[in-house]
């Protein structure tokens, strides 16, 4: 009779391939349970996750409701600076040239567009406004195989507006002429900018919507420094355009808060910190140059034409 064994007893190298499976498989789970969502609607989710869920949002409010209070601090401490500058301008009644009347000029043009980003609304209404049209433009260019739907939560306009000191003439480089100095200030903004929102990476590998990574952030500006140039055109230029350009070497402090995961929080990455500022850094460096159009001599159609041409050129 021929007998049988009554288990199976595997060959050490089918016991190292189960081995490393079933690590992978564990590490899998508690990446899925633990910091994504489940890529299926919120509708078929159990409805015993609803307390889960008023926690996290309670972590997340904590989270913004502090943000709120360093912001408010700013404020009062950008207020101050107003009444500075304010006594300033006093000052300077007695006939001493200075740069503190084209600021007071420049600010007053900011909140003219504070306002009507605002549609002129005053408080909540208009608070709602600027957040409710700032959402629609993100979510316009945002990349939906990559980013869930994004809800901005909160947005803070600021009070101030950037301010132009030590102005000075530059000749420029290579050229000894008078006709082409350069005016050249420096510039420096320090605000109570910021923007309050939440979303979701996409795990779109193995399938579709296979998992989701919910995001939340507070971003805010904390300091920007840059020298301004800017360039007049010469006579014989088309269409004649003011230019003005930041330096490539400009100051750039960003304050991050940041919330990721579902059910288990991290808060603050800062690999997360270092991206946003890099790829603010980057877009800010990729626009460092605007032209304003000389009314009565080129249009602004004309001058989007040539910048086209310019940008194939390079």
């Amino acid at each position: 009779m021929s007998s049988f064994p009554l288990f199976f007893q595997p060959t050490f190298t089918q016991g190292l391939i189960v081995g490393q499976l079933s690590i992978l498989f564990l590490l899998g789970a508690i990446l899925k349970y633990l910091f994504f969502e489940s890529g299926l609607p919120e509708g078929a989710e159990d409805v015993s996750a609803d307390q889960d869920n008023e926690d996290e949002k309670q972590r997340e409010n904590d989270a913004f409701l502090r943000q709120r209070r360093r912001i408010r601090a700013r404020k009062e401490s950008l207020l101050k600076k107003e009444e500075a500058l304010e006594q300033l301008v006093e000052e300077a009644a007695d006939g001493v040239e200075s740069t503190e009347w084209f600021n007071v000029l420049l600010k007053q043009i900011v909140d003219v567009y504070r306002s009507k980003l605002r549609d002129d609304a005053e408080s909540f209404e208009g608070d709602e406004i600027a957040r409710s049209r700032i959402e629609t433009f993100v979510n316009s260019v945002r990349p939906a195989g990559f980013l869930d739907y994004i809800t901005i939560h909160s947005v803070d306009l600021g009070r101030s507006a950037p301010t132009l000191y030590n102005a000075r003439v530059r000749k420029r480089q290579g050229d000894a002429s008078l006709s082409v100095c350069l005016p050249e200030f420096d510039a420096s903004y320090t605000d109570t900018i910021s923007i309050s929102l939440s979303t979701s990476y996409l795990f779109n590998y193995p399938m579709v919507s296979f998992a989701r990574l919910p995001i939340s952030l507070t971003i805010s500006l904390s300091q920007f420094k840059s020298a301004l140039t800017i360039q007049t055109p010469p006579p014989s230029s088309s269409p004649p355009v003011v230019t003005l350009t930041i330096s490539p070497n400009f100051i750039l402090d960003l304050t991050t808060t940041s919330l990721m995961g579902s059910r288990a929080k991290l808060a603050n990455v800062p690999k997360l910190h270092e991206l946003i500022q890099h790829q603010v850094r980057r877009i800010l460096a990729a626009r460092a140059t605007w032209k304003v159009v000389l009314p009565g001599l080129s249009s602004v159609a004309e001058v989007k034409k040539e910048l086209k041409e310019s940008q194939k050129e390079r």
